[in-house]
């Protein structure tokens, strides 16, 4: 999984660069740390911090024909007491400021 993950970090899709260089990377968010394509257990997570056990995925197109794996891989994540939050490509295109609102929302809750 570590060379899958290391491999994914270096050619990542536009919309994971957009949320990674414009809100996550170097503690850009209310100070935390967010890691790419990070493996837990035998998943990748697009971002995940450790500090908030919170898992952000970017969906593409391919999202839409695996629900099932999608569903599977979100249920193991949160028996491992990891929270997580989806967004689409479009989101990011269109809705950074939307997405910055929704993770606030969620920050508030999991530190409160």
């Amino acid at each position: 999984m570590t060379a899958f993950a290391r491999a994914n970090r270096k050619t990542p899709t536009p919309a994971e660069t957009t949320l990674w260089q414009k809100l996550l990377r170097n503690r850009q968010f209310h100070g935390y740390k967010f890691l790419r394509q990070k493996p837990i257990g035998p998943y990748v997570a697009d971002f995940y911090c450790a500090e908030l056990k919170l898992v952000l995925e970017i969906d593409g197109d391919i999202h839409a024909a695996q629900e099932a794996y999608d569903a599977e891989r979100t249920a193991y994540l949160a028996r491992q007491g990891i929270r997580v939050l989806r967004y689409t490509n479009l989101d990011v295109g269109q809705q950074l400021a939307g997405i910055h609102d929704d993770l606030t929302t969620h920050l508030e809750r999991i530190t409160s």
